[in-house]
């Protein structure tokens, strides 16, 4: 974490003590959430629409912050040792610029609408055989937290990896501009973010704002497969450096790797490449579409210079961030993949051909939740799940939630044998699945974050299953 004395602070984030005999106390990271109050940290108050967190400076010193930010707009500062600016969030983020050209580590940034998080997580590992190195953790991705993580790391790091996330234009280019990363990632163009956005064409422009702040003659690589990148890649409003390299990964074999072989096991899935085709990995993740987030990881491990000892190691030890397609065995026997933290019709998909593919099993079940935040063709695309859902996918369909039962009626009308329950009450639907799974049953949990479905997860891990 940043150690640094009060009077460089001051100086990092453009701002002025109101004590002068501060200027030597030191402070041991930053912390924006005064529950969370660390001896000798400093605080940094945010505003929001529903929240002051200057109410809370003073309880901050008296708790044993070596100090905190005060906005000079907020009139008389707090006893004690302050530092003012003009705006405490643009005082952290210009901070935490200053602390990463400082430390001096090389920058990757990832974005995407689906799999930055696990590719980030496969990244780190990757990268951890060689280098140390600094993530994104939780969600900490957005114009507060990518700070706090550039604030959290070691000085000793070599590289640090940030997810950067958005819900709207000129996001990602903030979070770009506080990186300059060496090397930026996207991962797909989806259609999380289209109630905001309006259309998949403006989620790729925001997206590719990731490269507007890249470094010059650094490394942009992305999904291939999605021909909205290039497109907006070549449009004259896109922003982005004077020279930069490029590459592609994903299925299709136009692009600089892709994968030439598959074949999935019980606990993952073991592929080559193009780039090594007589190289088998052996990636502990399932589905198509995680090979492909690991082509991602891949690349900027290459670029770093990771050789094929360095990513055997990383991928055996690979850790993900929890509830992504994360395969569990309940006491009963039951086996549960909880995909409970985010959904999209892309990534619904995607979860869905995992479930297929596995073999083995008396009965494949999908619960499937609401996907959020799709905007006006939030039934139709709930209906496409539902259709194919019902292409022989899987046996037993049960859904929650009120978009959902457009994809129980489209399950019906396209497949009227299929076993197709939908619930509003979440209750009602885990007392449905006790009832009506086994043992040797697989069920797959997946719906957006707003939905906790995870709940359901946990309910089922516990439950006496006699079927």
């Amino acid at each position: 974490m940043i150690i640094r004395t009060l009077g460089e602070i001051a100086e990092m984030c453009g701002g002025s003590l109101v004590h002068n005999q501060d200027s030597n106390i030191e402070i041991q990271g930053v912390i924006t959430d005064s529950r969370q109050i660390a001896p000798g940290c400093l605080f940094v108050p945010l505003t929001g629409e529903r929240f002051d967190g200057h109410v809370f400076a003073a309880q901050a010193l008296e708790q044993g912050a070596a100090g905190v930010l005060w906005e000079r707009r907020h009139g008389q500062a707090p006893q004690g040792a302050v530092i003012e600016v003009d705006d405490t969030l643009i005082a952290l983020q210009q901070m935490s610029q200053v602390y990463l050209r400082n430390v001096g580590c090389r920058v990757v940034g990832i974005t995407g609408s689906n799999g930055k998080t696990t590719t980030k997580d496969m990244l780190y590992s990757l990268l951890s055989t060689t280098y140390n190195v600094h993530k994104t953790g939780g969600n900490f991705n957005n114009h507060i937290g990518l700070p706090l993580t550039i604030l959290s790391m070691k000085p000793d790091t070599d590289i640090i990896v940030l997810e950067m996330g958005m819900s709207g234009r000129q996001e990602i280019s903030t979070l770009s501009a506080i990186a300059c990363p060496d090397v930026a990632v996207i991962t797909n163009i989806g259609e999380a973010h289209l109630l905001q956005l309006g259309s998949r064409e403006e989620i790729a422009r925001a997206k590719v704002e990731i490269i507007s702040g890249l470094k010059s003659g650094g490394l942009f690589i992305y999904n291939g497969d999605e021909p909205l990148i290039p497109r907006v890649l070549s449009e004259p409003n896109t922003v982005k450096p004077q020279s930069f390299q490029t590459f592609t990964f994903g299925l299709n074999d136009t692009n600089d790797n892709y994968p030439i072989g598959m074949m999935s096991h019980s606990r993952g899935t073991i592929f080559t490449t193009h780039q090594n085709p007589d190289q088998g990995l052996d990636l502990p993740l399932l589905g198509q579409h995680n090979v492909v987030n690991c082509l991602a990881a891949l690349a900027v491990a290459s670029h770093f210079g990771i050789n094929e000892e360095g990513i055997r190691s990383g991928l055996a030890n690979l850790n993900l961030t929890s509830m992504r397609i994360e395969q569990l065995t309940a006491p009963s026997g039951l086996t549960i993949l909880n995909d409970a933290y985010n959904a999209s019709p892309t990534s619904m998909k995607a979860a869905i051909d995992v479930l297929q593919g596995l073999k083995g099993y008396r009965n494949k079940i999908a619960v499937l939740g609401d996907m959020l935040e799709l905007g006006p063709q939030e039934e139709e695309f709930h209906a496409g799940i539902g259709e194919y859902v019902a292409s022989d996918k899987v046996d037993i369909l049960c859904t929650f939630g009120m978009l959902s039962e457009k994809t129980s009626e489209a399950a019906r009308a396209h497949r009227p044998d299929m076993k197709v329950s939908s619930f509003t009450d979440k209750k009602e639907l885990i007392e449905y699945l006790i009832q009506h799974l086994g043992p040797k049953d697989i069920v797959l949990v997946k719906g957006s974050r707003g939905m906790k479905l995870e709940e359901v997860v946990d309910a089922l891990t516990e439950a006496n299953l006699h079927n």
